[in-house]
């Protein structure tokens, strides 16, 4: 069945921003607890309670949405993701920031296991399903875009130290979320008999899945190199102000929202192996421009400003397409128990991410930020050759 979800498109595009403005928050409360004296070593540390708990939450969350139902645990977890955003501004200490990141990071492995489940349960072809994850996906670019642009207004304004009643916003879309979903009807997946999750975990143990799992390992290590932490980048090693930091920021949101929007529009033309492997290919010449500035103009150039969010173009449909070819080739009744490998392995990849950072950060190394960033991309690169090659032996003989 293809299915175009008219109904529901609104509120998984909505459930999609909410999860975007609370998890690419990190790089503003970074940008913001720096000032405070917290150590770098700590704040990306703060990046470990959000993604553990998405990865452990992940195993036992299929489950948890079989028996309640899909639209019943959205709108469980986009309203636990409000109430906790409408609590953030009234308190000070530094702990409950973890404590905070870790029940978003618990939500968040709910609602994306419920939001790729629905989509997989209404869409069977491959590039169909590829364009309506990267048109939902988009929204989640316009989240980034969104919430730098909101705390980055508050913290130029005179109103600073207010900076936090920004998710204030967050609470009221949670609550205008969950009421669209309660006048929505969602098609459920059918119900299977689990042999237990390891058990049932055991049945994707074969050298595509392993691989493709590793692909997504590093595009998401990638990924939130720039998301949390370009802000500091901009403000530590380009000597820009904390809101212009946050605006530049917010252009490689733009960027990625156009990269996933065009590619919604464009996919059915071109093979998907194809169209990943050109990404990979034109992040890799930005990265090459940026690093010959560096090395043979100034390391501190703005020109660095401007070209920093235009790999955002190519970075941001690696991800919806390398996740829509593999899942396109699940059973749909093993769809919501699939994506939790594909939640945890991306919370562990974002995690890393951040421990290796923070070190670069701390230990005064940002400098070779973009030759970090291109040693990623070539490693996803190799990798996903071989994942293609796999693919095409085991699926497309």
């Amino acid at each position: 069945m293809n299915s175009k979800l008219p109904n529901i498109s609104l509120p998984l595009r909505l459930t999609f921003l909410i999860f975007s403005m609370v998890l690419n928050c990190m790089g503003i409360i970074i940008l913001q607890l720096s000032e405070a004296k917290i150590t770098y070593e700590k704040l990306g540390f703060l990046e470990s309670f959000k993604d553990i708990p998405i990865a452990f939450i992940s195993l036992f969350a299929v489950n948890f949405i079989s028996r309640a139902g899909t639209k019943i645990s959205l709108i469980t977890a986009v309203s636990i993701v409000g109430i906790c955003s409408a609590v953030l501004p009234f308190v000070e200490v530094f702990w409950f920031y973890k404590l905070w990141f870790a029940i978003i990071g618990a939500c968040f492995a709910i609602g994306k296991i419920c939001v790729f489940g629905i989509i997989r349960n209404n869409i069977s072809d491959e590039k169909s399903l590829a364009k309506t994850m990267n048109s939902v996906e988009a929204s989640f670019m316009i989240g980034i875009f969104v919430v730098n642009t909101i705390f980055g207004w508050l913290i130029s304004s005179r109103f600073s130290e207010l900076w936090k009643y920004g998710f204030l916003f967050i609470s009221a879309l949670s609550v205008l979320t969950v009421i669209l979903f309660l006048r929505t009807t969602i098609s459920e997946p059918e119900k299977t008999d689990s042999k237990g999750i390891f058990s049932d975990l055991s049945g994707f143990v074969n050298k595509p899945v392993l691989v493709f799992l590793a692909v997504i390992f590093f595009i998401v290590f990638l990924e939130q190199s720039f998301n949390s932490w370009l802000p500091s980048f901009y403000k530590n090693h380009l000597k820009v102000n904390s809101f212009f930091a946050l605006q530049a920021s917010s252009f490689l949101a733009l960027f990625s929202y156009a990269g996933r929007t065009i590619t919604a529009n464009v996919i059915h033309r071109f093979p998907l192996s194809t169209y990943f492997i050109t990404c990979l290919g034109c992040i890799m010449g930005v990265l090459c421009i940026i690093l010959g500035i560096q090395y043979f103009e100034s390391a501190d150039s703005k020109a660095l400003l401007y070209l920093f969010p235009v790999i955002g173009l190519f970075l941001s449909p690696l991800y919806p397409v390398i996740n829509s070819k593999m899942i396109a080739k699940i059973d749909r009744q093993k769809a919501n128990l699939f994506t939790s490998l594909i939640v945890i392995f991306s919370s562990l990849g974002s995690s890393l991410s951040s421990i290796i950072m923070s070190l670069l950060f701390g230990k005064q190394l940002i400098t070779y930020y973009p030759l970090y960033i291109l040693l990623a991309v070539i490693v996803i690169f190799t990798i996903s050759l071989i994942y293609f090659r796999l693919v095409r032996e085991t699926f497309e003989k």
